[in-house]
């Protein structure tokens, strides 16, 4: 006895499938696509790969360079500059140290009281010389004198304030005044070199001058004085001799 079979029941069957059999391959990229420009396919498929763009490099350090070397350019030309500067007034001016000498000292006040204190006044005559035949000196307010004995200031002064012309001397009479504690030692030290007539004494002056070029009134500087002295003594009220003098003279800028 035949069945008949349904519809639904030839739809249901399963049909075998050749699992050997080649599956067919998917192409990566369009055979539009893979085409030469003359129209041939190519041999191996095209793959489209993202580009990266790299981002301009940061010009934060070269410009920090370029400011770097512009300074140092431009301090190098300054230097240069007032390296000519000074070069060409020194051929033209020709510019000589002043001189300095202590002349004549005379003490109008010195003794000792039982605490050993020295109470002095000193007389002294200050001869200054401007060489220069372009060069004058303005002596201003700030200058400091002082007489010394054994590293003990026995007297201070001051210079006062005058302007000194091309090839100039002028003598200046200063008066110096002080007091100062010595010790026994001190004292017998002096006492014998006052018998032998020989007692030595610094004087030491810092005075603060501007140098006048011509019509230019340049920056003030502080000239010193070192001046070692021997003396043959400190009697009060007497003209004091000076056996021996030598003076050194240096600028502080």
């Amino acid at each position: 006895m035949t069945t008949k079979q349904s519809p639904m029941a030839d739809q249901q069957r399963i049909h075998p499938v050749d699992v050997e059999a080649p599956q067919p391959t998917v192409p990566l990229v369009p055979r539009e696509l893979s085409r030469s420009e003359k129209g041939d396919p190519e041999p191996y498929p095209r793959r489209t790969l993202p580009v990266a763009h790299s981002r301009p490099p940061k010009k934060h350090r070269s410009c920090c360079c370029r400011c770097l070397c512009c300074t140092i350019c431009t301090i190098i030309l300054l230097v240069v500059a007032v390296a000519a500067t000074l070069g060409i007034l020194y051929l033209v001016f020709d510019p000589k140290l002043p001189k300095y000498s202590v002349d004549r000292l005379r003490v109008t006040a010195f003794s000792v009281d039982q605490n050993l204190t020295a109470h002095a006044t000193f007389e002294v005559t200050v001869t200054a010389t401007n060489p220069n035949k372009g060069i004058g000196i303005y002596y201003v307010s700030g200058s400091r004198l002082n007489v010394l004995y054994s590293g003990y200031d026995l007297c201070q002064g001051t210079l006062p304030e005058f302007y000194q012309g091309h090839r100039n001397t002028t003598v200046l009479g200063v008066v110096l005044s002080g007091d100062v504690q010595l010790g026994s030692t001190v004292m017998n030290e002096l006492q014998q070199q006052q018998q032998t007539g020989t007692v030595p004494l610094d004087f030491k002056g810092d005075v603060p001058v501007r140098v006048k070029l011509g019509g230019l009134k340049l920056w003030k500087v502080t000239s010193r004085v070192r001046c070692s002295l021997v003396v043959d003594s400190l009697t009060a009220n007497n003209q004091i001799r000076i056996k021996n003098s030598s003076c050194k003279f240096s600028l502080k800028l």
